[in-house]
């Protein structure tokens, strides 16, 4: 596949694509014979791999780190076993914190229902008793 295809496939900018693998994120792609990249099933995986761990906010420097003990070989399989644990431990706090959050801010829309409905009603009464709007 090309960049282009490959870009519109992952909804991600060619500039993008080209920068992750520029700092690592993932393993150099392959390219023609002529130099242009030529993204196979495994670099698409990669890439798919990458906007994944990104959008769930999982850290760059870890998943380069990844990256490169991956393309040391099977040696490094217990520290990249590690390095996700990592990753899946801070990923689970942020989720815990984003629940609290949410929580919060359901607490409050629900505050709002219960304080500001009955005023507004109230409001819309007097109006009306008073010769209405």
């Amino acid at each position: 596949m090309t960049i282009a295809e490959v870009s519109k496939k992952y909804d991600i900018s060619a500039d993008t694509l080209r920068y992750y693998e520029r700092i690592g994120l993932i393993p150099p792609v392959n390219r023609s014979r002529s130099g242009i990249r030529d993204y196979t099933e495994e670099d698409c995986r990669w890439v798919e791999f990458a906007k994944c761990m990104r959008g769930a906010g999982l850290q760059v420097e870890a998943l380069i780190e990844y990256v490169a003990l991956f393309q040391q070989g099977d040696e490094t399989v217990p520290a990249r076993k590690q390095l996700l644990i990592e990753q899946r431990d801070q990923l689970n706090e942020r989720i815990t914190l984003l629940q609290q959050t949410l929580e919060r801010l359901n607490r409050k829309i629900d505050g709002y229902e219960q304080i500001i409905l009955p005023v507004e009603q109230q409001l819309r009464r007097s109006r009306q008793e008073n010769g209405g709007e």
